[in-house]
């Protein structure tokens, strides 16, 4: 089968495509022909050293996929052969609240950037007919992360979401099927209108407005939003603030943008809670599974590739110029 591993930590270059032998899944495990896998940021932390996690070279990269069941071994009894499967994103994180860092694909155990991988059973789910291969590969990471990012949000509730990268676009489509008002921020007017038409109720240019924090106020009658999903860090923290209302809260999801973070005091007088998102566990992947197949979302895909064309896939997505996710493909 052909598998990538990252032979030298630092650049894209350091991926190589190799041939080893399909595994056999023994007791408990499933083999899954992987149809599909898609990026995440943290793979480009992992592939050149800016992971604050141990990273370990050789390792097979990628978090998320999506896939056909092609053999099982001695005692499994959740899934059988042909069974349509992707893969939780925290291995050993079933369901409760995140307790524990443990080892993480692509780091300190392979991913599932290959053609073939084997897995505990446990660390799969099922997913309908309805879901292609490619949307289901998007889900694990980023969809699951913006789900719960805008957890607990209603018709009553004004969210704010940054970007068009994949967390951004899902918790946008999320919160506006459960009817909240959205502001979606953006560079460039081009991707202003594909978030109006993905339902952003408001779009904010912040390369015109720096200032978009007060703006995005001021689009709430000067109240602020309920919700926040911080996914640039340090950079837009300080316009996070002036955006949220009070008692509101900021979900803080990445850490994409430098900058100098606000002090103590601007943040205390927020009168916010702010909530770090540790992505979610496998009941969250269930959840977000239904919710996607009952309300007919569709993962915004930016653009496929290959699997034989993976470094390329890696060379776009690091340019940071995305509307949505980029996913590679094993199918023809």
């Amino acid at each position: 089968m052909k598998i990538y591993r990252l032979q030298k930590i630092g650049s894209v270059n350091g991926l190589e495509l190799r041939e080893e032998p399909t595994p056999s899944p023994g007791p408990g495990e499933v083999l899954v022909n992987i149809k599909a896998t898609s990026l995440n940021f943290r793979d480009l932390t992992i592939i050149n050293g800016w992971s604050p996690f141990p990273l370990e070279e050789g390792r097979v990269q990628l978090s998320d996929a999506a896939g056909i069941v092609e053999a099982v071994g001695s005692g499994v009894v959740r899934f059988a052969v042909g069974d349509r499967v992707a893969n939780n994103f925290m291995p050993g994180w079933h369901a409760g609240p995140f307790r524990e860092f443990v080892p993480q694909y692509g780091t300190q155990i392979d991913g599932w950037m290959a053609e073939y991988r084997t897995v505990d059973q446990n660390e799969l789910v099922a997913i309908p007919d309805s879901i292609s291969f490619d949307d289901a590969a998007t889900l694990p990471c980023a969809a699951v992360t913006g789900w719960n990012a805008v957890a607990g949000v209603g018709p009553q509730h004004r969210v704010l979401t940054q970007g068009t990268g994949g967390v951004s676009l899902f918790a946008l489509q999320f919160a506006k099927a459960r009817g909240a008002e959205v502001i979606a921020t953006t560079s460039s007017n081009e991707k202003a209108e594909r978030l109006r038409a993905l339902g952003a109720d408001h779009v904010i240019n912040y390369a015109e407005n720096p200032d978009w924090g007060e703006l995005a106020k001021a689009l709430t009658g000067g109240r602020g939003v309920d919700r926040v999903v911080e996914v640039g860090g340090p950079g837009t923290f300080n316009q996070s603030l002036k955006a949220v209302a009070l008692s509101g809260q900021v979900s803080m999801v990445g850490v994409l943008s430098q900058g100098e973070m606000p002090g103590y005091l601007d943040m205390f007088l927020t009168f916010a809670r702010f909530q770090t998102i540790a992505t979610g566990n496998r009941l969250d992947l269930e959840d977000v599974i239904a919710a996607v197949a009952q309300n007919g979302i569709r993962p915004v895909i930016d653009s496929r590739f290959t699997l034989a064309d993976g470094k390329a896939a890696f060379e776009h997505f690091g340019k940071r110029n995305v509307f949505g996710k980029v996913v590679i493909t094993n199918e023809g």
